[in-house]
């Protein structure tokens, strides 16, 4: 007996210099949002294709979109990555340069890593409704999304752009988008559903032919002077028809908002290099994406362009992206050109302060 107990413990100990320099696999979590939407697959693709190869064991999580994940990015433990709108970014940048120091609190140390794709804004109307287009839905009954998610401040940004005032309080009902779709068609209590989702959108594709009997997608009208109004901050797009094949029967003209992949400003060493690692992933397994990973994967450049004041990259990654895209530019065949250099008291709250959750009544 006290041989083997000898054997095993030299054997333990033989083997324990190969175990210490096996390197531990960092557990991180990103934060995305509905299982019907489609941040969360962009979660699982950068689960599989880049944080696995990275050695990152990536855990994707649901929530209710922007405004929580800019919450949960910044406070809580484990998250290390989170899919943001822009519209929401900048909406804590302005609450934050106009004096609320919650919004500044949670927004300053966020750093971006990527600009990802345009998501689709989809008005969603019964299909015996008599509205047809985006710029009528004024003083109708909204469903503007969950509290927390970047949908319900994009409609909030909306109306105000096209109308010049917020929603009334009366007509916003926050509700996911299942919750939305329900109110619209069964209780009809509210009488568009406004869902913001890359396509295309599993909450849409999941649909049967005989959805087209229960919805349509209002249109953007070009020409409405509302439109004018909300080109500034959101863009034209088009929901295809090739998207949804089993129902939507045409093209629908829409609006879009950019996505971004946003980090903290970590400076722990460990962290700086797990992240480092993620970002040399992200770049040299970027084909993978495009041709595995959700069909919005192919939108995305391979840049890192200018950012607006306010707006930041996280260095370290920021560093080892521009390396590698410098490096894979320069050793392509046929490549041209270079990569463009870049410029380096209490009060009750407003609306906007509840959406995005920095409340403190």
């Amino acid at each position: 007996m006290r041989i083997r107990s000898l054997l095993t413990g030299l054997i333990g100990i033989a083997l324990l210099p190969a175990a210490l320099a096996a390197p531990a696999t960092a557990e991180y979590k990103i934060v995305t949002a509905s299982k019907s939407g489609t941040y969360i697959q962009i979660g699982r693709d950068l689960a599989k294709w880049v944080a696995e190869p990275a050695g990152i064991d990536l855990e994707v999580l649901e929530s209710k979109g922007s405004a929580e994940n800019v919450h949960r990015m910044r406070f809580e433990q484990g998250v290390k990555l989170a899919l943001v709108q822009s519209d929401v970014y900048q909406a804590f940048l302005d609450q934050a340069k106009a004096g609320s120091a919650d919004a500044g609190n949670i927004i300053r140390p966020l750093r971006l890593i990527l600009p990802l794709y345009d998501e689709e804004i989809y008005f969603v109307a019964r299909a015996d409704s008599p509205l047809n287009s985006i710029h009528e839905i004024r003083n109708k009954k909204l469903g503007v999304g969950a509290l927390g998610s970047g949908t319900a401040l994009s409609a909030r940004t909306l109306y105000q752009l096209m109308f010049g005032e917020p929603i009334p309080a009366a007509n916003a009902q926050y509700l996911n988008n299942e919750e939305a779709l329900a109110a619209l068609t069964v209780d009809k209590s509210i009488d568009v559903a406004i869902i913001v989702a890359g396509q295309p959108a599993k909450l849409f594709t999941d649909m049967k032919p005989e959805a087209r009997n229960f919805i349509k997608i209002l249109k953007l009208d070009e020409k409405a002077p509302e439109t004018a109004r909300v080109t500034k901050t959101y863009f034209p797009a088009t929901i295809r028809a090739t998207s949804y094949p089993s129902w939507l029967t045409a093209d629908i003209p829409t609006l879009t908002i950019k996505a971004y992949l946003v980090t903290y400003d970590y400076g722990l060493q460990s962290t700086v290099g797990n992240l480092g690692r993620f970002a040399e992933s992200l770049c040299t397994n970027f084909d993978k994406l495009q041709a595995n990973g959700h069909p919005k994967w192919k939108q995305v450049k391979l840049e890192l362009p200018a950012l607006s004041q306010g707006w930041r990259y996280y260095p370290p990654m920021e560093k080892r992206l521009r390396a590698c895209i410098s490096s894979q530019t320069a050793s392509r065949v046929g490549a041209f050109g270079k990569a463009t250099p870049q410029a380096p008291p209490q009060r009750p709250c407003t609306e906007q302060e509840l959406v995005l959750g920095i409340c403190n009544r």
